[in-house]
């Protein structure tokens, strides 16, 4: 479960990217974070992750304050998994070589245990489990960037244009996969994204961002048919 309040955060003096974001994801949720280039999404993430310091406000993981936790420990301790947008796998490495990285803190038997669990979920990694992962398609290496996440056994996860340079049939296979986390691991899931249809289509609810506030929330399904919606960002891009 994860609560954001009241959070400020930037990376120039003086200068804030963030003002004030509110927002709260439950435990076997999808939530989406949609808005325009620029608007603030990926440093909302980054500052939930641990890559940036909030200025102003709460970061709260299953009850705790992590605002101030660094990166490394919230993945161990705070059971928190994050896949960047781009070189978010180890392209020399193996497919497997990739899940034992995301599993180092696991004891030997239960990483194996944990891998082959994954491997059953997405059997693409199986059939590959010794090829290079530079050799892997966009949509394989999106699967195997989630999977190497999920090693660990997090709570919250958060995924950053999980879609980013993908075909529409490799994007409906990442997005099936992310449905798929929800369902057999119950981890609440905050996922930004450009293909806001898409997006919202597997959400349970979204957010909007706009000049580093939340412009508008609510259900995903009922945003869709929002007229604010289509004016604040799918208007813009349709534009």
């Amino acid at each position: 479960m994860l609560t954001v309040e009241n959070l400020t955060a930037g990376y120039t003096p003086g200068i804030n990217i963030l003002n004030g974001v509110n927002l709260f994801v439950g435990r076997a949720e999808i939530v989406s974070l949609l808005g325009p280039n620029g608007c603030g999404k990926s440093t909302l993430l980054k500052c939930i992750a641990g890559y940036l310091l909030p200025r102003q406000g709460l970061i709260n993981l299953e009850g705790d304050d992590v605002g101030h936790t660094p990166v490394y420990l919230k993945v161990r301790q705070c059971a928190l998994g994050f896949v960047p947008q781009t070189d978010n796998v180890f392209g020399a490495m193996s497919v497997q070589e990739n899940l034992l990285i995301g599993g180092h803190f696991l004891r030997p038997k239960a990483c194996q245990a944990r891998m082959e669990q994954l491997c059953d979920l997405y059997p693409i990694l199986a059939r590959k489990m010794h090829a290079a992962a530079a050799a892997l398609s966009g949509g394989e290496r999106q699967i195997l960037a989630l999977a190497r996440a999920l090693m660990s056994g997090p709570r919250t996860l958060l995924l950053d244009e999980p879609s980013a340079g993908l075909s529409p049939k490799m994007l409906e296979i990442v997005f099936d996969a992310i449905q798929q986390i929800r369902k057999h691991e119950e981890v609440a899931i905050l996922m930004v994204e450009q293909n806001a249809v898409e997006a919202l289509d597997i959400s349970d609810r979204a957010y909007v961002l706009s000049l580093g506030q939340i412009a508008l929330s609510g259900n995903a399904r009922a945003l869709l048919q929002d007229e604010r919606m289509q004016e604040l960002y799918l208007g813009a891009r349709a534009g």
